[in-house]
């Protein structure tokens, strides 16, 4: 027998039995591998919906709260250990429970409660805001209905703290020019004010009255001038100084009363105070000049911050798409678009586009079917199929460019896809005008705003009674139209819809997009109404 057999034997029969964990060894790749599919623990941000504990519940493990991160601080008093903990400490300010597994923020700020907690104390919640709910909706265990975190904690040890901001340069020089012209502007405006203001007391009370009245004025400039010192200085080394010496504009309104009453003392027999007492210097209509004067500085104040409230309370007023048109050429002028641009592209022709936007369960996809099927003048948008040019609509989507998508995530409406599907229509070769009819919801009636080169005839569709929207949205439920979702049950699921549904009637009746209102009783009557309100996109 060889020397070595029996070593030989012992490893034969044994490694079969040496596996990887008895060893205590893992291969660099695997050890590699293992280290990709480890699910990645979150880094909490303000704002994140979490899980914590309040002791002072009265349970044995803590009352289970649900709150949202306000403010990520480190820890200081105490020494960070190895893994993590100690480290950070996290301001959460507790959510409202309202019901199946929604929670809202407290809407007053007297009943909002906060805690501190450590970073390892709380655990992140996937949490959805539901607008319908205006809440959050949270995943509960099953049975005891308690927040479900979607994991067991945030990462501890990688967490390095909240990210700082980056400051864009551009931005901040922007400002600073804007800040600039605002403030040259109410120093300008408040002088043009007080030199007009003067001119009218010159008229009605002579040249004594004109020139207090001008010199209040100029001393409410120079309050305005100093107040702007200290504004320029806030947040730098220099903000206390800024600070000290713009507390000399208080001192204005008093120097120009003791100017006039030097000048009334050294007037001598022509001194017009002949009553002791509080005005013993300076007369009633004096004193009433001076400040008039000084005051004139808030009226150029005033008029900006009360024009923009009527410029959009005038605007509101006007009905239709030409309301709509104004408040949207007003935004293009914030946002510093070139006007001139806008107008020229007016000027070469719009699409004509038939909006019918309208509540769920108002019959609004029928009457506009029955529509497309006796008028071969109206088309439908064109679609992208995601099937049979997934290429397409994957670009436009990556892009954001589908101002809707299905709920079966199959076909995707663009821009495009409205303004020329009434020219890619087979008869419009013909001669015979096509007119593209969009079937929408609020959302997209709100995005169909913003498409530039379309002119909107909206028709709003609705119920004369919320009871019906109730009724039919209870029918879709029960014929398994409307999904339920797991965690939800049919009464909230109809709770939610009718919200939406009053949501939805607010913008109909408020946005001033809709030309023509069709209650919807009566089907018949309701589709003659929708082809007289289409007749319009022809005129």
């Amino acid at each position: 027998m060889p020397r070595y057999s029996p070593a030989r034997t012992l490893y034969t029969h044994t490694s079969p039995t040496l596996t990887k964990l008895q060893m205590g060894y893992i291969p660099p790749e695997d050890a590699e591998k293992a280290n990709k599919t480890k699910p990645k623990l979150p880094q909490p941000k303000i704002g994140d919906v979490v899980r914590y504990f309040d002791m002072d519940g009265g349970l044995a493990e803590g009352e289970v709260l649900v709150g949202k991160i306000s403010l990520i601080q480190p820890i200081r008093s105490e020494p960070t250990s190895e893994d993590g903990t100690n480290k950070w400490l996290i301001e959460i300010n507790e959510m409202e429970d309202v019901g199946d597994g929604y929670y809202a923020d407290y809407p007053s700020r007297k009943r909002r409660k906060s805690a501190l907690r450590k970073l390892e104390e709380i655990a992140p919640l996937p949490a959805s805001f539901v607008r319908t709910e205006d809440a959050y909706k949270v995943p509960v265990e099953r049975g005891t209905n308690r927040p479900r975190p979607s994991h067991a904690s945030y990462d501890l040890i990688g967490y390095e703290g909240p990210a700082a901001v980056p400051i864009n340069q551009d931005v901040v020089k922007a400002d600073g020019e804007n800040y600039g012209k605002i403030k040259f502007e109410l120093i300008r405006n408040s002088a043009i004010a007080g030199a007009a203001g003067a001119i009218v007391a010159q008229l009605v009370s002579g040249s004594d009255i004109a020139v207090i009245y001008a010199a209040g004025a100029f001393a409410g400039v120079a309050y305005l001038f100093f107040l702007g010192i200290k504004t320029d200085t806030v947040g730098s080394a220099d903000a206390k100084l800024g600070s000290n010496v713009s507390n000399l504009r208080f001192v204005f309104p008093g120097l120009v009363l003791v100017g006039v009453a030097l000048n009334n003392k050294m007037s001598g027999d022509s001194n017009p105070v002949s009553t002791p007492g509080l005005f013993s210097t300076v007369t009633p209509q004096q004193f009433g000049a001076a400040m008039a004067g000084f005051l004139t500085y808030r009226v150029p104040l005033f008029v900006s911050q009360l024009s923009p409230v009527i410029s959009e309370s005038a605007t509101e007023m006007i009905p239709g798409s030409a309301g709509m048109a104004v408040r949207l050429a007003q935004d293009a002028k914030k946002r510093g678009v070139d006007m001139s641009l806008l107008e020229d592209k007016s000027a070469d022709g719009l699409t004509t586009v038939f909006l019918v936007c309208g509540p769920e369960a108002t019959g609004k996809t029928t009457l506009v079917n029955k529509l497309l099927e006796s008028d071969s003048r109206f088309v439908r948008p064109a679609l992208v199929d995601q099937i049979e040019d997934g290429v397409k609509f994957e670009r436009l989507q990556q892009k954001g460019e589908f101002l809707q998508v299905d709920q079966s995530g199959r076909y995707g409406l663009p821009k495009e896809g409205v303004l020329q599907a009434a020219e890619q229509a087979p008869d419009s070769e013909n001669g015979e005008q096509k007119v593209v009819v969009v079937d929408a919801d609020v959302e997209l009636a709100k995005k169909m705003v913003g498409v530039s080169g379309a002119r909107l005839v909206g028709v709003w569709i609705g119920l004369d009674d919320l009871d019906k929207f109730e009724s039919r949205l209870k029918m879709k439920i029960s014929s398994g139209l409307v999904p339920i979702p797991e965690d939800e049950t049919e009464d909230t699921v109809l709770r939610a819809k009718v919200r939406q549904v009053v949501k939805d009637i607010e913008f109909g009746v408020v946005s001033g997009l809709f030309e023509f209102t069709i209650l919807n009783e009566d089907i018949d009557d309701s589709l003659t109404q929708l082809k007289d309100a289409a007749s319009y996109c022809f005129k």
